[in-house]
């Protein structure tokens, strides 16, 4: 009886994973930190990864390992932002205006709680399954959920509020 290989399963290579993700792990990292440190959370995502990528399992789910390197690097960069003092300019007389009925997704996003915030970034823009999300932020599944559908209500009663 003669035994059968099971083929070889290797990572492909690192650039063609940063190119298959780089758009969902951008979109988590603006959703957690803005555009203004984005980008920065982004490529500290994929250095972290690029110095873990050869350890990594053949069968790892890349998509959620790089989502929770973001959530990560996110929350570092959140953390030193509230370390260090941000100059500013002189501010302005007055705010400019909103135009009416204009939905902001990242001042909707940046209004939610944080728990909500991660997980509605998590599970709708980085599209990680709840089992994983509750994995990255700590919590049951049935929690992850319910994070998630307060998240997305209170951004409905949002829109509904400001249309």
């Amino acid at each position: 009886m003669r035994q059968q290989r099971l083929p070889v399963v290797s990572l492909p290579p690192f650039e063609l994973t940063v190119a298959r993700h780089a758009a969902t792990v951008l979109r988590v990292c603006r959703a957690l930190v803005g555009p203004d440190d984005a980008d920065d959370a982004w490529s500290e995502t994929f250095l972290s990864a690029l110095r873990a990528y050869p350890t990594l399992p053949a069968d790892a789910n890349l998509e959620a390992w790089l989502v929770t390197i973001a959530h990560r690097r996110c929350v570092d960069l959140l953390r030193a932002r509230t370390r260090r003092a941000v100059p500013v300019g002189t501010p302005p007389e007055r705010a400019a205006p909103e135009a009416a009925g204009d939905l902001d997704l990242r001042a909707a996003l940046a209004a939610l709680p944080d728990k909500q915030r991660v997980v509605v970034a998590l599970h709708y823009l980085g599209g990680l399954p709840y089992r994983e999300v509750a994995e990255v932020v700590g919590g049951s599944v049935d929690a992850a959920r319910r994070a998630a559908a307060d998240g997305v209500s209170a951004l409905r009663r949002r829109y509904r509020r400001e249309a």
